[in-house]
Formats: C-alpha cells, sequence, structure tokens
C-alpha cells in the first residue's frame, strides 16, 4: 500500500515499511524489525485501504523509532 499527504509526507508498506518526508526516507523497517502491534494494524490499513490509519500508524512508528535509516 502507498499514501501520499499534501504536506510531501509518503508512506509505502508491502512488507518492509518506508516512510518519506519529501525526498528523504525518515524510516525503513524490514518486515522482522515492526513490532508485531504495529503489523498488525499495518494489515487493517492495508485492507481497509485507508490512508488516514496509515496516517496515525506513521505517528506511532515515528514516536516509537525516532528516524531509523537503511546502512
Amino acid at each position: 500500500m502507498r499514501c501520499e499527504f499534501s504536506d510531501g509526507l509518503k508512506v509505502s508498506y508491502c512488507g518492509p515499511l518506508r516512510i518519506n518526508k519529501e525526498d528523504t526516507i525518515n524510516v525503513f523497517l524490514d518486515a522482522e524489525e515492526i513490532p508485531p502491534e504495529i503489523q498488525g494494524e499495518l494489515l487493517e490499513a492495508t485492507l481497509h485501504g485507508s490512508c488516514n490509519e496509515m496516517r496515525k500508524i506513521v505517528r506511532e512508528v515515528t514516536s516509537t523509532f525516532g528516524t531509523n535509516l537503511p546502512e
């Protein structure tokens, strides 16, 4: 699932989770790095096709992980 917001935030979830603000990757988590409770929320948002739910998850992920960049 991919969501783009008017403030430049982009979210992509297809196993790994990628959160971009404009053209910068702010968070990248492989599927095994995503906590089970967040993974459940991601699956629900994907099933509902809800970018609003995805935005809520982004807030939770960034408050938990801060910036997590691929090495």
